[in-house]
């Protein structure tokens, strides 16, 4: 009776500690439930964040790729304009230099103008001295002809 008893009592002990047990399992496996959602969770984000970590990775990539082309094509017009302008300096260059020799052609057919006109006016004040000489001159002797027929007649 006594043994039945101290049986009783470990049953009864087993069973409260299986009770126990049974309850920190279904605790543990509702703590492994919502670990195991949570991890579930964390993967479903990790798999957005990595979506979003290529698609913005792609839209980085299409950025340098168009930052890259739009400084090339800034360099190639900054190049063209370059060339352009050392195009026209040396056209302005050239115009300079060709009106510089006109200029000076100009003044030296200026200067030999001058000369020229300065003998001709000089040739010319020459002749009318001459001219205005020999009319004096003239003038004298048809006066001492006058003067020759009236004492003559």
């Amino acid at each position: 009776q006594e043994e039945k008893k101290q049986l009783t009592l470990k049953v009864e002990e087993l069973e409260r500690k299986l009770e126990t047990t049974s309850a920190q399992n279904i605790e543990f496996l509702q703590v492994i439930a919502k670990r195991e959602e949570s991890i579930h969770q964390c993967q479903l984000r990790l798999e957005e964040k990595t979506r979003e970590c290529s698609s913005l990775a792609r839209q980085l990539e299409m950025a340098i790729e168009d930052a890259k082309r739009q400084v090339e094509q800034t360099r190639e017009r900054a190049t063209s304009r370059e060339r352009a302008a050392q195009s026209k300096m040396l056209d302005l260059e050239t115009q300079l230099s060709r009106s510089k020799t006109e200029l000076n052609q100009l003044r030296r057919s200026k200067d030999d103008a001058e000369r020229r006109y300065e003998s001709r006016l000089q040739d010319l004040k020459d002749r009318l001295e001459q001219s205005e000489s020999t009319n004096r001159s003239m003038q004298n002797y048809v006066q001492f002809l006058k003067s020759s027929y009236a004492n003559v007649f």
